[in-house]
């Protein structure tokens, strides 16, 4: 298994945000972790990033504990539904702040400002770049360090048509590539288009881990939107 989670576990001042949780990923699933509000998705998705600690559980990537910061970086990119750049620097100088905690050289932002299609805006702030864009600088700041997992909280929230394709066609390409995926969604046609397995939260708790097929064929579905 690439991913194993053991008995994570968080709890915000008496209130549940991931109760004793345990999966197993194996190399290029892409998953789609959904649930109602507060059930405990971006909770997962922060722990998995090392941008929230947990109160207890373990969490092992290639054999790797990510209790070690410098290895996360290097086995799990993440994107949060709201970009967490420097408003008042470029995009450029972004980049370059991640690579430095990164350790990857500064030639991998040249093939992130290509890849991406930001050349065009390198010397532009944060700040006044659409939301769509700023996606895209998460996105490239994500994969610096080219790792095998990527994490997308909400990916194509807030964002307009054009720019959601975009993002189906990125995740679709990075599936294609080998890299192992999880993401959240509130939108049932993004996840019969990207997903490969899906999981549902209620509650904090784990309440499926199935196909596609087998979710959207089950109560929990009808209950969770119908």
């Amino acid at each position: 298994m690439q991913i194993e989670i053991h008995n994570l576990t968080k709890v915000y001042n008496e209130k549940r945000g991931l109760l004793p949780f345990s999966l197993e990923v194996e190399k290029g699933e892409l998953i789609a972790v959904i649930g109602h509000n507060g059930a405990g998705k971006s909770t997962l998705l922060k722990m998995l990033a090392s941008c929230l600690l947990p109160d207890s559980g373990q969490v092992m990537v290639d054999g790797i504990n990510l209790g070690n910061r410098l290895a996360v970086v290097r086995k799990i990119g993440f994107v949060p539904e709201t970009p967490n750049l420097f408003d008042f620097f470029s995009v450029e100088y972004n980049l370059k702040i991640f690579a430095r905690l990164f350790q990857v050289p500064f030639l991998r932002i040249e093939e992130i400002l290509k890849e991406f299609d930001l050349l065009p805006f390198r010397k532009n702030k944060i700040q006044v770049l659409s939301k769509g864009l700023s996606q895209r600088v998460s996105i490239g700041r994500a994969l610096l360090a080219d790792p095998p997992v990527l994490l997308f909280d909400e990916p194509t929230s807030g964002i307009d048509f054009e720019m959601t394709k975009e993002i189906y066609r990125l995740l679709k390409d990075f599936h294609a590539s080998g890299k192992t995926i999880l993401f959240t969604s509130h939108r049932p046609e993004e996840i019969k288009t990207l997903a490969t397995r899906i999981i549902v939260l209620h509650q904090a708790c784990l309440v499926f881990d199935g196909s596609p097929q087998k979710y959207f064929q089950s109560e929990i579905h009808e209950k969770l939107y119908l």
